[in-house]
Formats: C-alpha cells, structure tokens, sequence
C-alpha cells in the first residue's frame, strides 16, 4: 500500500484550521497584565500627552487596539516616550512590545534593523512649511535656507536629495526631537521646518499665531508611516497586523463604538458575524478568543473614528481623510478580509 497522499486529501490536510501557539512576546504581555507601547514624545495627532498625562492620538489609539484584543482592557498599555533615535533601539531591546510611532516603512528598515512593520495606519509625504514674511510660495524658491530638521529620520535623506536634485543648496540645522526643531523654527532659529505633512499640521497648532505660517505644496516624498514589532516572532505579528486591519475592516463593515452590540445581536451579514465571533471563531487562529475583534471596535473604534477625533477637520490638526479613506471611497486603505 502505497504511502502517498493523493492530491485532494494533501489540500484537504492543508485547509485545516490550525490554533496559533502563544509566542514569548503574547506570554509576557499576558504575564505582565499590560502591553507595552513606545510612542512620540510629541505628536499632535499620533500621540500626545495632556498636562494630566493622558495620552490620545492615532497611534495612542492602535495601541489601545491591541490591548483590547489582548488583554480584554483597552486601557492596559504603558505609553514610552521615544525621540526619532532611540525608537528602533528601544524595540530591539525588548523595552517595548510595540512600536507605534508614526515611522515611515522602508526597505532598510524592515530587512536590517530586526524588525517587521505590520501595516500602514497612514500615507503621508515629506513637506515644508515657512513663515509667510518670507512670502515663499514654492519649495523651489529655498535655495540657501537654513532647514530645520529631526535626526535619525527619513526626512534628513529625503530634504537632501531633494535640495541636491534640483541644484539647490541649504543648511541644516539638526535636532533631536519634534519639540526642540518646533521651539527653534516658531522662534526663528531657522527659515523652513522639513518633516511629515502631518507632522507639520500638528507643529503649526502649537504656533504662537498659526496663521503667520504655510505649509507649502509640494511633497517630496513617500512616507507610508505604521506600527513594527521585533523579527522572530511571528504568533505577535500576526496580533499586531491583524489589531490594524479589523480597525480598517471595521469601518468597512460600518461596525462603530455606538453600534457594535446591536450589529453583534441583530445583523446577519455573514461577515459581520464572522468579524464579532458570532459565528466563527477566528480568535483561535491568533492565539486570542473570538471576541477579540468585537473588543477593538466596542473599546477603540473603527480606523476612521479613530483619525476623525485625532487629526479630522474637527481637530486642531484639521487634516482631510484624502488618501487615507477607505479604498470605497476612493482612499487607499484597504485590509484583507478576516474569515
């Protein structure tokens, strides 16, 4: 008898649904009773501190998102302050199980640092702003400005290459966190304040009069900005990533806080079913339970309450949803299915 298996019966072997094993890093957030999260020291919209310590923003929430399906408590998260230099390094180490820290995915970070980005929360691009007494209306028009600009990031390569590709010549003048270069541009240490388009809308915010500043158009770069875990383990990769796509399939399903437990006891859409544990249970596949998805939405919310209370029209920061709608309304975010 031969000990071959046919094809059909290897494919069948293959479809079955096997439960994750717990990883080191899901056992010690669980050992622990917390997950913890570095975020920016200051980024109006990402993540914030209030005088009381109370910390909001877009990456404050994905945090929480990920406690919710954890630890069944969105409020179970230690927030790390990290500047742009210490942020990999802290991650790398073991300092923090998560790093949510509005970080710009790319190559040589994902393939030689010892880490693995999830996904994107938000597409962004490098920008400019300036005083509007320099009556600037284009970034062409910089050449010899002294630009202030934040070490160890994308933007220190990007606002390089771009004064280098169009014969321009500048003088950066460097620092170590957001705070430091918004103190020195809104005093007038430098000309142009280089980083993130958002990032910029959250610095002009903290402007003595914001008015007497613009963001200027052009964008000079790709800045797809999202969370990393440590390589090597995958059981919390899998978490992670898929804490961030049931926010965006959330939005999707029209899942929100307000209306999570009437969907969850009256909607029949197989997917919604699915998507709450109703009807399946996908939280096995991730070393959770089947309410983990239905914990995210009914504790945190769904991606885009999340950007509409952190950096909507109605924030300070006044950023539009653009590129970072739903890909139904013709944005680019867009998650697998869970099922």
């Amino acid at each position: 008898m031969s000990m071959k298996l046919s094809i059909s019966a290897a494919l069948a072997i293959a479809a079955i649904a096997l439960p994750a094993h717990a990883g080191k890093t899901l056992d010690g957030v669980k050992t622990r009773g917390q997950l913890v999260c570095g975020v920016n020291t200051s980024g109006p919209g990402f993540s914030n501190a209030d005088s009381q310590g109370r910390w909001t923003g877009l990456d404050v929430d994905f945090c929480r998102a990920v406690a919710a399906a954890v630890l069944n408590d969105a409020s179970k998260v230690k927030f790390v302050p990290l500047n742009s230099q210490q942020r990999f390094s802290s991650l790398q180490a073991g300092e923090i199980d998560v790093l949510s820290r509005n970080s710009t995915w790319t190559l040589t970070r994902d393939a030689s640092l010892g880490i693995e980005f999830t996904g994107i929360n938000y597409f962004d691009g490098q920008g400019f702003m300036v005083p509007k007494k320099l009556k600037i209306d284009s970034a062409k028009k910089m050449n010899g400005a002294t630009v202030c600009v934040q070490a160890g990031t994308t933007s220190e390569k990007n606002v390089a290459d771009y004064f280098g590709a169009n014969g321009m010549k500048y003088k950066p003048v460097v620092f170590d966190t957001a705070e430091a270069i918004t103190s020195a541009f809104f005093a007038g240490r430098c000309q142009v304040y280089t980083t993130d388009m958002s990032d910029l809308a959250g610095a002009r915010t903290k402007a003595p009069n914001a008015d007497d500043y613009v963001i200027l158009p052009q964008v000079i770069s790709k800045e797809p900005l999202g969370p990393a875990v440590r390589r090597g383990d995958d059981e919390w990769f899998q978490i992670v990533r898929w804490t961030l796509f049931a926010m965006i399939d959330a939005e999707e399903n029209g899942l929100t806080q307000a209306n999570v437990d009437e969907q969850k006891a009256s909607n029949k859409d197989p997917n919604v079913q699915r998507f709450l544990g109703v009807s399946e249970d996908t939280g096995k596949l991730l070393g959770l339970d089947p309410a983990w998805a239905y914990r995210i939405v009914k504790q945190v919310g769904n991606y885009g309450e999340s950007f509409e209370r952190n950096l909507g029209p109605k924030t300070p920061v006044a950023l539009p949803r653009g590129v970072n709608n739903l890909w139904t309304k013709g944005g680019l975010m867009y998650a697998p299915p869970i099922r």
